[in-house]
């Protein structure tokens, strides 16, 4: 099984909506993690945000083929979606970045920086790569989305993610953040 993933970032200090409370990551890791080894997952493709994307990353640990996907450089998407929660987030970002480009499986784009139209383009993008995997490796492919359940509206990228995931048929599941 190929898994396409997207999800909540975690939920800053002063947040003034829980959508994904920092207290709530080690149990979304444990039902990714039960949800990877339910299913035999062998490929994992999403972006490398502090939240559910490194948890999900971490989750598969490198049993299972991870492919990266970041909307722009390295750097700048450390310091714009994941070293902002908290450099200990940083570090685990590194180190997941380190093994996927070892593994040559890490895409970095090339979209504006702090554009939501390029986060969602990325999603797409997220979505052509798992769909290509599965082919490759002859395996169905779902769409995994970990988030509170409740769409911001327009600007919501992972509403987006899941609205995508469906015109395209894949098969969802849910892992609530909250």
């Amino acid at each position: 099984m190929i898994i396409a993933l997207a999800g909540r970032r975690i939920d800053p200090p002063a947040a003034l909506e829980a959508r994904f409370p920092p207290h709530n990551a080690d149990r979304v890791t444990r039902e990714l993690s039960q949800l990877f080894d339910k299913h035999g997952v062998t490929g994992l493709v999403s972006s490398a945000a502090a939240g559910a994307d490194i948890l999900g990353l971490e989750a598969a640990g490198p049993r299972v083929h991870r492919r990266v996907v970041l909307p722009f450089n390295t750097q700048k998407f450390r310091k714009s979606s994941v070293a902002d929660r908290g450099e200990a987030w940083g570090e685990r970002y590194d180190k997941l970045l380190d093994q996927v480009k070892a593994a040559g499986d890490l895409v970095v784009l090339d979209f504006s920086t702090g554009d939501d139209a390029a986060y969602v383009a990325t999603n797409t993008v997220i979505l052509d790569e798992a769909e290509r995997l599965a082919q490759s490796l002859q395996e169905p492919i779902e769409a995994v989305i970990v988030w509170n359940g409740q769409s911001r509206g327009s600007g919501d990228v992972t509403g987006a993610f899941r609205e995508e995931a469906t015109r395209r048929g894949l098969r969802i599941q849910e892992i609530s953040t909250v």
